[in-house]
């Protein structure tokens, strides 16, 4: 019995971890990306550059190398002081039909 409890509570914890929402920053700005080559994307039709250690986060927030990112994904990123994509979310069909906090 202890272990039948055991596996229910790890189980429930682990559906409850998945199910939590990340963050993604109010100022983030919205767009659709592609990857052209090695660090080169365009968002938007506008081609930009990738920053050194950017992140690309894929919905379930793991991490997605920039040669894997889906062709036109709806994304919300953040830009660096030297205007270089830093950091990248791809959205959730439920992220992706909220409005944008701005």
């Amino acid at each position: 019995m202890k272990v039948f409890a055991t596996a229910l509570l790890l189980v429930y914890c682990a559906a409850a971890a998945a199910q939590q929402l990340r963050t993604i920053p109010p100022d983030a700005q919205r767009g659709t990306m592609r990857h052209i080559q090695e660090t080169l994307i365009e968002i938007d039709g506008e081609r930009a550059q990738l920053s050194a250690g950017a992140q690309i986060r894929g919905p379930s927030n793991t991490i997605v190398l920039p040669g894997a990112l889906p062709p036109d994904s709806l994304v919300k990123y953040q830009l660096n002081e030297a205007r270089q994509v830093h950091r990248v979310w791809i959205l959730t069909p439920q992220e992706a039909e909220q409005p944008d906090k701005r």
